[in-house]
């Protein structure tokens, strides 16, 4: 067994079938910001499966804070990433 050196904060990205239309701008958007403010180390952008929160696609989740947000678009994604990450 090797231990895993965890990075602080993760953003999970819902792609269930019906976020995955919509989510890849959200994605780009995170990855981006993660390499302009280098933080590649301290933060993990993933994409998980199906949260059963279709209505409100797409969907993120970012933790450790256990906040969810719905309806994410390409517009949102700077202000959430100041809000909770930075």
């Amino acid at each position: 067994m090797k231990k895993i050196d965890a990075p602080e904060k993760v953003i999970f990205i819902c792609d269930g079938k019906k976020c995955s239309r919509y989510n890849n701008e959200v994605f780009k958007g995170f990855k981006h910001l993660i390499k302009e403010y280098g933080l590649k180390r301290n933060v993990v952008l993933t994409c998980m499966e199906c949260t059963d929160n279709c209505k409100t696609a797409p969907n993120i989740c970012l933790q450790p804070q256990n906040i969810w947000i719905g309806e994410v678009g390409e517009k949102d994604v700077k202000d959430i990433f100041k809000k909770y990450i930075v």
